[in-house]
């Protein structure tokens, strides 16, 4: 979900930190956890779900000091733009609509999104109704992806990726409402390996200031603390 904001991100930083140059992983948050768990050659871990850092530090294996919170989540309903599915009008009944075959969720097994697609379809009374559709990307990227390409019909993604230039006008959405499923509480540490540290920490401390904080804002994200 970080695909957008965070590369906006790392350009404002690398613009204020020319020598330092930034290359970033995407993938999903619980995959990530399982591959820094066998010390995987990252410098810093941003992720969807704020245990696994969490869990990390427990282990030994994140900078106990560097844990931060960056963000809160919020997932919506989406379709592309020529579907005949109104999700304004419609809302989670979407999901239901004879012209609905496949819908595409992150898988709930490693990817915070999935788990929070899930939960919310359980909440709102459809999950019976629906399982039988839906279709699991890798991470919410993918899972973007497949009702991009017609894969998928419908897709619950987030928002920061609904609401970006790549995206916006190629669909419409519907907010999930935020008491439907847990909150996405968004965070990330810096790893005890990390080849540059102090690298790790400024970008920590961008993605933390005002103008951090501003870019994250505009892809939808609420800051930890609202």
């Amino acid at each position: 979900d970080l695909k957008f904001a965070l590369d906006e991100i790392v350009v404002a930083f690398q613009k204020a930190r020319p020598d330092t140059k930034v290359q970033v992983s995407y993938g999903s948050s619980g995959n990530f956890f399982s591959q820094l768990s066998q010390r995987a050659p990252f410098d810093i871990f941003f992720s969807a779900d704020v245990a696994y850092p969490t869990k990390l530090i427990e282990a030994g294996l994140g900078v106990a000091d560097s844990k931060f919170s960056y963000g809160v989540g919020r997932i919506v309903v989406w379709v592309p733009a020529d579907s005949p599915v109104d999700p304004a009008k419609l809302g989670v009944e979407s999901l239901k609509q004879p012209s609905i075959r496949k819908i595409a969720i992150a898988n709930p097994e490693h990817a915070p999104y999935g788990k929070a697609a899930v939960a919310a379809m359980r909440k709102l009374g459809i999950y019976h109704a629906v399982k039988e559709k839906l279709v699991y990307g890798e991470n919410i990227a993918q899972t973007a992806q497949f009702v991009e390409s017609g894969a998928a019909d419908i897709a619950i993604l987030a928002l920061s990726l609904a609401v970006a230039p790549a995206m916006k006008g190629k669909g419409r959405y519907w907010e999930v409402p935020l008491d439907a499923y847990p909150r996405l509480e968004q965070g990330g540490v810096v790893l005890p390996w990390a080849k540059n540290r102090k690298a790790a920490q400024d970008l920590r401390a961008f993605v933390l200031s005002d103008a951090g904080k501003t870019i994250l804002r505009r892809y939808g994200f609420f800051m930890p603390d609202e």
